[in-house]
């Protein structure tokens, strides 16, 4: 260990734990790690078992488990578990943000993440520097949450600290299905905690470049990037695209697990011929300038065919419902499915693969419109109730306005693999 130096973080999710504390601790590099977690049940639970944690950790060929050992939680609305976590920050030279979303920063001014960490780098006694990886799964999550530390803090308390973005294309979930636990031979995450963390072993994580004088980083295995968003682009455009495509097309088949796609022949062809030549398109055109192996042809196949073969890992427990979950930003203009096929489309290939995603997704969204927490205005109630003129609609309301020029190519693209799908 490195003289008890300290790791910080915010929220014990999946990314947390198994990701960020297990390679920190891997390391060797850190002998705490104090973490921010509101779960009052979580926090006993760790605490009653001596800061010990178990994980799984998914490889192609088995599942490992793993004892993490040093871990505090405290809850930072509880006033002495708060002063406990603004000294680990004050301490800490390498924190990490990993909350469902951007929006949880600054939630709760006077109690939340943002004033939290101001509060810890505020009390630092020397001028050592500090990173904070965001790894909320926005391509803008650093200079969010740099915004939010603004509110809360004064430039000095700011100085020699960095916020790094970040592209994780690590998967990763939460296993609560006792059945499902032991027929995989999960440990729970404690003893006392009927869950378990799953993730797959892959740890090729890439962040911002750092530029703190004379900085190194504790988690050495990490990746640096000048300018991340071509690669954040990449899994957005690519893997996330090609995810969500296979993710409702299973969806459709009657799949629970995304195991079951790699059996099927036909969504594997649509799914490989999407993510090589749809996708490649879209991304590998607009990056080839950087000259980075990745955006190059043979640099995309190969990314493709490591994620194909990951997104179905058997080991994975990947639960087709959970990749199709949250339909609007899924299907809205600029994410996943419709803003590769528009580059692709800018780009002169026609993305009649991503469309079969496209047109899946959309039936995902009229059968499971009961999850939904307001209803859409053009919303059919059921997929037969579908025409060209009311998909357009639609369609319309799940872009926002955000539409472009492509839109009424892309609205008839979907509406064929619509009626490809469906029988209409």
């Amino acid at each position: 260990m490195s003289g008890g130096r300290t790791f910080a973080g915010f929220g014990f999710g999946p990314i947390q734990s198994g990701l960020f504390v297990y390679e920190a601790f891997s390391s060797g590099n850190f002998e705490r790690f104090v973490i921010a977690e509101v779960d009052k049940t979580l926090v006993q639970a760790v605490r009653n078992n001596g800061g010990k944690c178990r994980l799984n950790i998914a490889r192609k060929d088995r599942i490992d488990q793993c004892e993490v050992f040093g871990i505090e939680l405290y809850d930072p609305c509880e006033p002495a578990d708060r002063r406990k976590l603004i000294e680990a920050i004050s301490q800490a030279r390498e924190i990490a943000t990993s909350l469902p979303s951007v929006k949880f920063f600054d939630a709760d001014p006077e109690c939340g993440v943002a004033r939290l960490l101001a509060d810890g780098l505020a009390a630092r006694q020397s001028a050592t520097g500090a990173i904070v990886y965001a790894a909320e799964n926005n391509n803008h999550a650093a200079e969010i949450l740099l915004d939010a530390l603004h509110r809360h803090a004064g430039e000095n308390d700011l100085k020699n600290v960095q916020i790094l973005n970040t592209v994780i294309g690590k998967m990763s979930g939460v296993i609560t299905d006792p059945g499902v636990m032991r027929r995989m031979n999960l440990a729970t995450l404690t003893p006392d905690v009927p869950r378990a963390v799953l993730v797959e072993e892959f740890n090729h994580i890439l962040v911002s470049r750092v530029t703190l004088e004379g900085f190194k980083r504790g988690i050495e295995v990490f990746v640096e990037k000048d300018d991340l968003l071509p690669f954040e682009e990449a899994k957005l455009y690519g893997h996330n695209a090609v995810h969500a495509m296979m993710g409702y097309l299973a969806e459709l088949r009657g799949y629970s697990v995304m195991s079951q796609v790699g059996g099927d022949k036909w969504i594997m062809d649509r799914a490989r011929e999407a993510f090589k030549r749809e996708s490649a398109s879209a991304v590998v055109t607009r990056h080839a300038h950087l000259n980075d192996a990745l955006f190059t042809r043979s640099g995309y196949d190969a990314y493709a065919d490591d994620l194909l073969e990951r997104m179905v890992n058997p080991n994975l427990n990947d639960l087709v419902d959970r990749v199709g979950r949250d339909h609007l930003r899924k299907l809205s203009y600029e994410d996943r499915l419709f803003g590769t096929m528009n580059l692709a489309m800018k780009a002169g290939e026609s993305p009649v693969n991503l469309s079969l995603g496209a047109a899946a997704g959309v039936i995902s969204l009229i059968k499971r419109q009961g999850e939904l927490k307001s209803p859409l205005a053009c919303l059919p109630k059921r997929v037969e109730d579908l025409t060209r003129e009311n998909l357009g609609r639609l369609l319309e309301e799940l872009w926002q306005g955000k539409a472009d020029s492509n839109a009424n190519a892309l609205a008839d693209l979907t509406w064929r693999s619509v009626r490809e799908l469906a029988g209409l």
